[in-house]
């Protein structure tokens, strides 16, 4: 019994230490980063801190690829972040940032738009380009961190790499001002291609705004070239979005420009990716970098035609699909009750055999009366009757008693009270023969004289 006491008490530890396991379990992800200092790593930082402080279930191993952490140049640090999505690509981490413009893995899936990338097309002082046509004859520098966005202006233009009129296109100078670009470089455009958020905070341009340094033109075909790239979105600079005083724009600007997406594998389960998007978006002022990477983040778009799709999971979040806890499991919680109470059943009844006595039938009483009926032939003596008299007497009162207290149940009591009564009628007779045997007969006196002396 103590045994069985033991065992019962170790599986109810079990058991409550297993569901709260299960329920409570942490899940790590992968988050594959360009170097130590990039935005998407310290990004990253971030997020593992917010999942950490919000005690959430979801943990993050960040991955850095960078060769050289401590000396890296721009072109560098978009190396490494092609290294980055080349080991998502692998399956070897479950997140990543990219930029729509990078060559995306057939498996990632978007969970939220991080920022994005505005293209700034400037012409000297007050001259204005009014077609791309036109803007391909000019002399383009490209005002941007790194060699990926000369491509991506030639690739917009449809210029071939390599070819005598790529060569119009590029890479302006280290800590070139448009003030050199435009009066010594001989530049007929300058295109910057930048953070929305560092954009807004860039006072530079107002002070070139002042001397009438530039004039910011528009991209009419804005809407073409996002359906002949599907990467490229379509952007607004909005009035007043580069300078408040003057105003630059001084009238919304049609666009182009590309986003920072974060992306997790497809086979991330939706859980997981409904979870992390949910911290996400509940914890946007957290997540911002002090240079403006991530102030405004976005949902993904749960668009099917989207050029990223959204992760299923995320999509359940957004469109309030999502299944909560006993709606996603309630087949298996239906089985595991349904099972549980089969072995429950189990358990109880062998709990009750072991710990418990049964109580006793009244018809097995019957064997002990018998016993007693057979003993009776034996008997040759009024004490011999006597004593099975008082053997049959407390079987009786032993059978009243046990009904009383439950120790015997009341199952099979007519066959005792039938048993009880022939096995005392027998000893009445026995009793009656014995008397007649030795003499003594109830109508009979006997009278002993005494003679006298």
């Amino acid at each position: 019994m103590l045994l069985f006491v033991a065992l019962t008490l170790i599986l109810t530890v079990a058991t409550v230490w297993g569901g709260r396991v299960w329920l409570t379990n942490s899940e790590t992800l992968t988050f594959a980063v360009g170097d130590a200092n990039s935005a998407e790593a310290r990004f990253a930082a971030k997020l593992a801190a917010v999942l950490k402080n919000t005690s959430s279930r979801l943990r993050l191993k960040i991955v850095p690829n960078a060769d050289n952490a401590k000396a890296l140049s721009r072109f560098d640090r978009n190396a490494d972040n092609a290294k980055a999505l080349s080991r998502f690509d692998r399956r070897e981490a479950d997140l990543a940032v990219l930029r729509t413009d990078a060559r995306i893995p057939p498996r990632a899936r978007a969970l939220a738009i991080l920022e994005h990338d505005l293209l700034l097309l400037m012409s000297p002082g007050s001259k204005k380009i009014k077609s791309l046509a036109e803007l391909k004859k000019k002399k383009i520098a490209v005002l941007a961190d790194g060699d990926n966005n000369a491509a991506f202006v030639r690739h917009i233009l449809e210029i071939p790499d390599g070819s005598e009129a790529g060569s119009k296109v590029q890479m302006a100078p280290p800590n070139s001002t448009l003030d050199k670009l435009f009066s010594s470089g001989g530049y007929g455009a300058v295109i910057a291609i930048a953070h929305a958020s560092a954009i807004v905070k860039d006072k530079t341009f107002e002070q070139y705004a002042r001397r009438a340094v530039f004039t910011l033109n528009a991209i009419d075909e804005s809407k073409a070239l996002a359906r002949r790239n599907p990467g490229i979105s379509e952007e607004t600079l909005a009035t007043g979005m580069l300078s408040s005083a003057p105003l630059l724009p001084d009238d919304d600007l049609d666009t182009v420009g590309l986003q920072w997406l974060l992306v997790a594998q497809s086979r991330m389960s939706s859980t997981s990716a409904g979870d992390l998007a949910r911290t996400i978006y509940e914890n946007k002022a957290e997540l911002a970098l002090e240079n403006g990477f991530a102030s405004k983040i976005e949902p993904a778009d749960v668009d099917k035609n989207a050029f990223i799709v959204a992760h299923q999971g995320v999509a359940e979040y957004l469109n309030d699909t999502a299944k909560s806890f006993l709606e996603r499991y309630s087949d298996l919680l239906y089985l595991g009750v349904a099972a549980l109470s089969i072995i429950g059943s189990i358990f109880v009844g062998l709990y009750t055999k072991v710990t418990r006595v049964a109580p006793e039938k009244a018809s097995e009483l019957a064997t002990a009366i018998l016993d007693i009926g057979e003993r009776i032939a034996d008997a040759t003596t009024m004490d011999a009757l006597d004593t099975l008299q008082d053997e049959l007497e407390a079987i009786l009162r032993g059978a009243v008693i046990g009904l009383r207290d439950g120790t015997i149940s009341s199952d099979g009591l007519d066959t005792f009270k039938l048993g009880y009564e022939f096995v005392r009628d027998e000893i009445g007779m026995r009793r009656e023969r014995l008397k007649r045997h030795l003499g003594h007969d109830d109508n009979v006196v006997i009278v002993k004289s005494a003679q006298s002396a």
